[in-house]
């Protein structure tokens, strides 16, 4: 004899009363935030000293002097730094979130047993060149002396070192690079690019922030490719594909969630940083939030100005979150759930 289910008790008037307003309530204060920049933007400065006016064409007449004024007389000081927010951000991302990918793919599926003296033999290399450019060496006479230096020394110690590190001990190593505050290496990174001519470039941008992105796509694909069955991949390498097959036609189309929303991820942290940009930019490769900041600075908190870069600074953001919604519900839980 079967069990009949029982029906759900129906949800009293009073408790959908209260959800609604609490779920109301929320959006409010999430949203009005963004209205009260829109509406800034469309304000004469008289307009926004005058008091809360909040609704157009009741409160006050909508004008847009302010978009005129950042798109037409500061197009220059505009653009530029636009451009150079999306074109850093976007090929910044895109190459840690490859690169990432692969690296957390392989945490995932191969088992690392790196010798810890070769670990502590690369960076003491890895030391020794930088010590060599600081000292106007050149960078590929620092580069190579620093190889051959390591090369030699391990040779000659590597049966002393046994101890060797795990795919965990690997995957902390990298997190713990994003844990370090900027701010700690920044110097040294100006350094860095002093040396190699590559201050006030794109360049230097795209791979500062492709090093500091990179730990937060490994360490979150590699929990989302460790969710996915380990079987799919032994049944196609028993068919005999390749791993370079198994990884592009079998791992990556059910990882496109984790995928879109680390690379969201990434993206807004690459959107919106400002340390580096400020200590590795003047003038040709100066991003937009060093311009809302030099905005501020120079001209005092102009808010009907203000206001018109912040919303073409976030609006791209939430537009790409919003297309990408249906993937974003999945990959916001990349890893919490395995099989």
């Amino acid at each position: 004899m079967t069990r009949r289910h029982a029906r759900p008790r129906p949800i009293p008037a009073a408790a959908r009363v209260a959800t609604y307003l609490a779920l109301g309530t929320w959006t409010f204060v999430v949203l009005f935030p963004l209205y009260w920049l829109a509406v800034t933007s469309l304000k004469n400065p008289i307009d926004v000293f005058s008091g809360p006016l909040y609704v157009p064409f009741v409160d006050f007449r909508p004008t847009l002097s302010a978009w005129r004024y950042i798109f037409v007389d500061l197009r220059n000081d505009t653009l530029r730094p636009y451009a150079n927010t999306v074109i850093v951000a976007t090929v910044s991302s895109v190459i840690a979130l490859v690169a990432g990918s692969a690296a957390a793919y392989g945490l995932a599926r191969f088992p690392y047993r790196p010798r810890v003296g070769a670990i502590l033999l690369f960076a003491g290399s890895l030391a020794v060149a930088v010590v060599a450019l600081s000292l106007n060496v050149p960078w590929p006479a620092a580069a190579l002396g620093a190889a051959a230096l390591g090369a030699g020394a391990w040779r000659a110690a590597r049966a002393r070192f046994r101890r060797a590190a795990s795919n965990e001990d690997i995957a902390f190593w990298m997190i713990s690079q994003r844990i370090l505050p900027p701010v700690a290496v920044v110097i040294p990174v100006y350094v860095l690019f002093q040396r190699l001519h590559l201050l006030d470039t794109r360049t230097a941008l795209v791979i500062t922030y492709v090093a500091s992105n990179l730990p937060i796509v490994v360490w979150l694909m590699r929990d989302y490719f460790r969710s996915l069955p380990v079987e799919l991949e032994e049944c196609a390498a028993v068919d005999g594909a390749s791993r370079y097959r198994i990884f592009w036609s079998i791992v990556l189309p059910p990882s496109a969630p984790g995928l879109v929303a680390t690379f969201l991820f990434v993206l807004v942290f690459a959107w919106n940083e400002y340390l580096f940009a400020l200590f590795l930019t003047s003038a040709r490769a100066q991003t937009l939030p060093l311009t809302i900041a030099a905005q501020n600075a120079t001209r005092g908190p102009q808010w009907w100005y203000m206001s018109v870069l912040i919303l073409i600074m976030i609006v791209p953001v939430i537009a790409m979150a919003v297309a990408l919604e249906r993937y974003m519900a999945r990959g916001l839980l990349v890893g919490a759930v395995k099989g």
